[in-house]
């Protein structure tokens, strides 16, 4: 009777050790899964960031190139006063452009004034000249020029940060303060859709 009641308690023992050892295993399953898992959302994560920076680095070597070829159009999604007040705007409607060899600097604000250029604000063209494009040890882009027309005599400078087509053209009249800052993206001709109001 005893032998049977030991024969018992070691089966049941044997029994609770497989069943503790199949937790064991199972928690170390779904402890490996869930790494996996985590491996693999972060692989996903550095590919999209990989070829988020890739076409951001091609947009910026085809901006450098719409400088160089001087054939660009700035499409600014935002512009900035002397003072610092500043404004988001339509990029279609706002830019500074470099075509054929004139000059075009465009505000346009979404509201009742049409202003002098039939959409809200003001457009000016000249003739560019003393241009210049210097990239620094960084990779950095600094593009300069004088534009001279009717209604404009103003120098511009467009920044453009190494690895990204996002810029910024500062528009500096010759005989006043009022500075307008330009901050958007900057095309090819070619790769943009502005719309242009009546010039000046």
């Amino acid at each position: 009777m005893k032998r049977l009641f030991f024969l018992l308690i070691a089966a049941l023992l044997v029994g609770v050790g497989t069943i503790s050892a199949q937790e064991v295993n199972s928690r170390e399953d779904a402890k490996a899964a869930r790494q996996a898992a985590k491996e693999a959302r972060q692989k996903a994560k550095e590919a999209e960031k990989a070829a988020a920076e890739a076409e951001e680095k091609a947009l910026f070597e085809e901006a450098k190139a719409a400088l160089e070829a001087q054939d660009f159009v700035l499409e600014a999604d935002r512009v900035e006063f002397k003072r610092g007040n500043w404004a988001y705007v339509t990029p279609s409607t706002n830019f500074v452009s470099l075509i054929d060899g004139k000059a075009t600097v465009q505000l346009a604000f979404n509201g009742a004034f049409s202003g002098p250029n039939g959409i809200g604000g003001i457009t000016v063209e000249g003739t560019p000249s003393n241009i210049s494009l210097k990239t620094d040890k960084k990779g950095n882009v600094n593009f300069q020029m004088m534009v001279q027309g009717v209604g404009i005599s103003a120098s511009v400078t467009i920044r453009m940060v190494n690895g990204s087509a996002k810029c910024t053209a500062t528009v500096s009249p010759n005989f006043s303060g009022n500075r307008v800052s330009f901050t958007g993206t900057l095309y090819p001709s070619s790769a943009s859709s502005v719309y242009k109001g009546r010039a000046l």
